[in-house]
């Protein structure tokens, strides 16, 4: 049977969303939505494996894909070990780390299990590509002021990635000889640095930097002390505030940014003042980072779902305009990227990286 197909497999909380790859071109595609109620019956994450199998692999048959045609089958990568960006091949010791949880339990941990189970009966090869847990800090970038609070490189990396490799080679450069300062701007907003393609720094999108449509970023670390000790609210209602109610919901009742545009449109001052206030912490966030490259910055790179908005992208570049060119890749092309990083691999563009040799384990 001639092996042409990749399989990409990328699991959210409730869905996972496949698609079926030949070379570059998408031949099938599909969101699986799971109900939350049969998810119930599972205690951990990582017990949903059977369950999600089964129905990518029934999804395969009424697309008429059989499993012996896949050439590979890439998922998308968990809260792993820390460690560098690539594409890497599902190995066991990698499994255990995403089975146990090593960094927290994601949907996205389902991804390499998935991947490696059903390309172990395809007889193909199985990766993941640029899982969160890539972590290519610099060592300065690790101190945060408290010893007992190291940053953490946790970030938007598959994206970052794919859209810098896509700027590089627009630039007629390889990645590895290019530095962009990158703006992912989504739900959180992840701003990195990538230094001759690695991403030295970062912004943690649940903790720092700007405030986005659901995420608080940075605020006053002692207001915010205060406000846990003042007895008014517990744990989980401060979580909230910082992550999911925060940010423009936080002020404006709303995380989607075309209505705010909308308000703003309608002569809504308020609506306007946190909108320019959000499109000014990003340059912000962006200029601090554009330091760390020492001003040797071959372009600007804004992408995710907020990239589609003109009239963010205009307010953005009025601050950072100066500094370098800027590039948009509107959304978050994340089976593409998936495929892309397999194809790097099959085509012998690069060498898959093996997570033992990577990490420390």
């Amino acid at each position: 049977m001639s092996k042409e197909y990749v399989l990409v497999i990328n699991p959210g909380s409730t869905s996972t969303k496949v698609a079926i790859f030949k070379e570059e071109g998408i031949v099938h595609e599909k969101k699986l939505e799971h109900a939350v109620d049969e998810l119930k019956q599972f205690e951990k994450l990582a017990d949903q494996y059977s369950y999600r199998k089964a129905l990518i692999e029934d999804w395969m048959k009424e697309c008429s894909i059989k499993v012996g045609s896949l050439r590979a089958v890439v998922g998308r990568g968990g809260l792993l070990r820390p460690m560098p960006g690539g594409t890497y091949s599902v190995t066991d010791a990698m499994i255990k780390d995403l089975q146990t949880g090593y960094q927290g339990e994601h949907a996205s941990n389902l991804g390499g299990i998935l991947a490696k189970a059903i390309a172990d009966e395809a007889d193909a090869e199985s990766y993941i590509v640029d899982p969160v847990a890539v972590d290519e800090f610099e060592n300065l970038a690790r101190l945060s002021g408290v010893p007992e609070l190291e940053r953490k490189s946790l970030g938007h990396a598959l994206n970052i990635k794919a859209v810098a490799r896509r700027a590089a080679e627009e630039r007629h450069k390889s990645i590895d000889n290019a530095n962009f300062v990158v703006a992912h701007l989504g739900g959180g907003i992840s701003v990195a640095p990538l230094l001759k393609g690695r991403a030295v720094d970062y912004n943690n999108a649940n903790e720092m930097g700007p405030f986005s449509p659901e995420r608080a970023g940075g605020v006053p670390s002692g207001d915010l002390m205060r406000m846990c000790f003042s007895g008014k609210y517990n744990q989980k209602e401060i979580m909230n505030k910082l992550r999911g109610y925060g940010g423009m919901t936080a002020y404006l009742g709303t995380n989607d940014v075309r209505e705010v545009e909308k308000q703003i449109e309608d002569g809504n001052q308020d609506a306007k003042r946190v909108y320019e206030a959000m499109a000014y912490q990003i340059a912000k966030e962006i200029g601090a980072m554009a330091t760390v490259l020492k001003g040797e910055i071959d372009a600007i790179i804004i992408t995710g779902g907020m990239a589609y908005s003109e009239k963010l992208i205009a307010a953005i570049k009025e601050y950072i305009g100066f500094m370098a060119p800027v590039m948009v890749y509107p959304g978050e092309d994340e089976m593409i990227a998936l495929n892309e990083g397999a194809l790097r691999v099959l085509r012998s563009e690069e060498k898959a990286k093996v997570y033992e040799e990577e990490v420390e384990l």
